[in-house]
């Protein structure tokens, strides 16, 4: 009984011993695996959380960034309003510009328990350290990597506090489009930061029916001798219109070595992403050098509006204890951004832990080290609070220094919008500003939030820009590329209708209408335009139109002069002006001379229309009789000489000589109608019978394109004519009625034979030709019906004035 007593002690002991135990110290939490782990934290608040930033100390963008967080530090520890006296501890590692530097710190810092991490402010390393995190579960709030590919679902604990280039290159495709250019090179780097932006460049260009023309990339390390061969190899292309992406820290060899080769004069556009404003704003003083060397650039710089608390961080960050020196230097808009990300963290973390959050670490059992392994993967614990952290961040909307911190679903900031500068003198200008809310505009975004959205093309607008060389006109953004080789021009060689266009043995070596128009056309023009004539057809039968348009799209040649109609199905794959001249299908037939005949006084009148007019001739002396006889004597007396009257009197108002009188008001109202009738017939009939008395008559047995759809007699049309693609696939007329004709002399036998000895009943062509053909045929043939299609024969008026140019090219615009 003493045993089972003792017993019954012992484990009441043992209980209450446990449960102190448990009540100071909490059982870890388990893995998704079934493992127990650490717990780190007990289940009150925390007095000291950390947080850690990773980001490159020795650059631009991190000399901005570090003094920033470091103050933002201080500004959350001091303020009794958030987080309630938890304290953040900031752990600060140097990424030094290297991927694989930057996954060791990354790894590093992760074993001392962050619960945030800031940065980094490289694309490529974020791509890297985002994996990291993505294990850890540590959201990672970056100021500075700006590469759209970071916002996919591969990386959700990768969370940008600045805006995403994606929205920046829409920006500059709506410059470009706002100056009507069309093709764009793209000088960039070669890394993640440069092709994600360039990559969203050409979509967004493509939105606006420009595009990339070529993409110039260098790696990052390059010496000035590489840009400088490939400075000279855009150099010598069309496009004058240059994008330049690259890091603030190198970006500047660009500008040096475009200087040295004449780039940065009158004719060039040089638009720069927000790097170089990044630089310019991060120095106190630019030496004279550097701006001469920028004038006439257009730059984008990141939009924050001028609220109170940018204000007053502005006016502490002259005198910040972490800076190196007093005064305005190393700051630019990355320095807001950042100290944002510090106030964004304290934000969540303070919700996170007022809704019971627990900041609890756990081991990850496929975290561990292999035999003589020195890398301590199982000293790292994943953060089990970090989802719950992630979408406290997500949701999370307050005012910082750079202006409204909110994300959309896509994890953008909201309100995305950049300063739109141009670098004249010693500084820059803001010339207008752009926003994913209104686009271009002149007026602060803020101010436009409050009102619908107008991105149509009248909306657009910024002030006038001072260009390369020191001029205010638009350049036109091309020019002939500079590589010794002339505009390869097509002329189709005709075998008939050769006033239009055909060979020639000037030097010229073509000749014809079509010739002579571009040939002045391009005399009005204020500069050269090197060029050859390039033949396009054998010589024995026209060529091919489709076939020409083909090439002229597959770049064989470089243009095409001449009788080249515009149609549907080439305009889509070439651009065309409009028509420089008219035209359209009609039909052509054999006529011949009406035969006089003695019965033609009643040719102007059917019988119809003869038998209707005595019919109401008769029906008017009726009524009249009907309305007069009771009370008009004339009207009165036997029945035949009353039938007589009506006769005479209804037949006689055709000449107006009608005897008797009318008493009744009705017969007057009566008889004042008819006599208008009268006239009019009388009228029409005089008009009809003077034309075919006078004028020589015509017939033919086909009477337009109605008549010969519905018949089953051969038709002709020129060979190489888009006739036949019309007639068969629009008309439906089958393809073994179709005659190809060569020249105009196959036009007279073809129609001369008739379709009953081996001609056709008509041809089918355009009118510029067919107006040509009937000038030579002694009034034998004619057109008949109206003009079916319409359309025209064009070329491109406003440089290099040419019938078609491969979709897309600038100089079609």
């Amino acid at each position: 009984m003493e045993e089972v007593l003792l017993i019954s002690r012992f484990i009441t002991r043992s209980l209450i011993l446990l449960s102190l135990w448990f009540l100071c110290f909490p059982p870890g939490v388990v893995c998704d695996t079934g493992n127990v782990s650490a717990s780190l934290n007990s289940s009150s608040k925390p007095k000291v959380i950390n947080i850690g930033a990773l980001f490159t100390l020795n650059s631009v963008l991190g000399e901005a960034a570090k003094p920033a967080i470091q103050a933002a530090v201080d500004d959350v520890n001091s303020d009794p309003t958030i987080l309630n006296g938890v304290q953040l501890k900031l752990l600060i590692s140097d990424t030094n510009c290297s991927g694989f530097i930057g996954t060791m710190e990354a790894l590093q810092l992760m074993e001392s328990d962050v619960v945030v991490a800031i940065g980094p402010q490289s694309s490529g390393i974020s791509h890297v350290i985002s994996h990291v995190v993505n294990e850890l579960h540590v959201p990672l709030l970056s100021f500075g990597a700006t590469d759209p590919t970071l916002s996919s679902m591969q990386y959700p604990y990768f969370l940008r506090t600045t805006p995403s280039d994606h929205f920046q290159m829409y920006a500059i495709a709506d410059i470009v489009d706002y100056y009507g250019w069309r093709e764009v090179i793209a000088i960039f780097v070669d890394d993640d930061y440069g092709r994600s932006g360039i990559s969203v460049l050409g979509d967004a260009l493509a939105k606006k029916r420009a595009k990339i023309s070529y993409k110039a990339a260098f790696s990052p390390g390059d010496t000035e001798s590489k840009i400088n061969d490939l400075l000279v190899e855009v150099n010598l292309m069309e496009s004058r219109v240059y994008v330049v992406h690259v890091n603030p820290d190198t970006g500047l060899n660009i500008f040096s070595v475009a200087k040295a080769l004449n780039m940065m004069g009158s004719g060039y556009v040089w638009i720069a992403t927000d790097w170089l404003p990044s630089y310019l704003d991060s120095k106190d003083a630019v030496d004279s050098n550097t701006m001469n060397i920028l004038q006439g650039v257009i730059a984008l710089r990141h939009y924050t509006p001028d609220t109170d608390l940018k204000k007053s961080f502005m006016s502490k960050w002259n005198n910040l204890k972490y800076k190196g020196s007093a005064g305005h230097a190393g700051f630019n808009s990355y320095a807001l951004y950042a100290y944002d990300s510090v106030w964004l963290a304290a934000h969540a973390l303070d919700v996170f832990l007022n809704e019971g959050g627990n900041l609890s670490f756990s081991y990850d059992p496929k975290l561990h080290d292999t035999n003589g392994s020195m890398l301590h993967l199982a000293s790292l614990r994943v953060f089990n609070g970090g989802e719950q952290l992630l979408q406290t961040l997500l949701r999370m909307n307050f005012t910082g220094v750079s202006g409204q911190i909110q994300f959309d679903p896509d994890k953008h900031l909201v309100h995305p919008a950049y300063d739109v500068l141009n670098i004249v003198g010693t500084g820059t200008r803001r010339i207008g500003y752009w926003s994913n809310y209104s686009h271009l505009s002149v007026v602060p975004p803020e101010t436009l939030y409050t009102k619908p959205p107008n991105i149509s093309i009248g909306s657009q607008h910024i002030y006038s820009v001072i260009w390369p060389g020191d001029t205010t006109s638009t350049p036109r953004g091309w020019v002939f590329p500079n590589n010794g080789q002339p505009l390869r021009i097509a002329v189709p060689n005709r075998v008939g209708y050769k006033e239009f266009a055909s060979k020639d043995k000037s030097p010229q070596g073509v000749r014809g209408y079509c010739i002579d128009v571009f040939e002045a056309a391009i005399s009005l023009l204020p500069y050269a335009v090197p060029r050859t004539y390039m033949l396009y057809g054998d010589g024995k039968r026209n060529p091919s139109y489709n076939e020409l348009v083909s090439r002229v799209a597959q770049n064989v040649y470089d243009a095409a002069v001449g009788d080249i109609t515009i149609v549907t199905n080439r305009t889509k794959i070439v651009d065309f002006t409009q028509p420089y001249m008219e035209s359209g299908l009609v039909v052509v037939a054999l006529v011949k001379e009406a035969k006089s005949n003695p019965w033609a006084f009643l040719k102007p009148f059917t019988a119809e229309m003869w038998f209707v007019t005595a019919l109401f001739f008769l029906f008017v002396g009726a009524v009249v009789w009907i309305l007069e006889h009771r009370i008009n004597s004339e009207f009165r007396g036997p029945p035949r000489r009353q039938l007589i009257t009506v006769c005479w009197f209804s037949f006689s108002t055709m000449f107006f000589s009608h005897r008797e009188n009318t008493v009744s008001s009705l017969g007057r109202m009566v008889l004042i109608i008819w006599l208008f009738v009268v006239l009019i017939i009388n009228s029409s009939y005089t008009a009809s019978l003077t034309s075919i008395l006078t004028v020589q008559q015509l017939t033919s047995g086909i009477q337009g394109i109605d008549s010969l759809i519905s018949s089953t007699e051969p038709i002709g049309i020129q060979d190489g004519s888009f006739a036949l693609n019309y007639l068969v696939d629009e008309l439906n007329i089958a393809q073994s009625r179709i005659v190809k004709l060569k020249n105009p002399e196959a036009y007279l036998r073809a129609l001369k034979l008739g379709p009953k000895k081996g001609g056709v009943a008509a041809i089918v062509d355009e009118l510029p030709y067919v107006e040509l053909f009937l000038s030579n045929t002694n009034c034998l043939y004619r057109i008949v019906g109206p003009e079916f299609t319409k359309s025209g024969w064009g070329f491109l008026s406003l440089s290099f004035m040419v019938s078609g140019f491969p979709k897309g090219l600038p100089s079609c615009s």
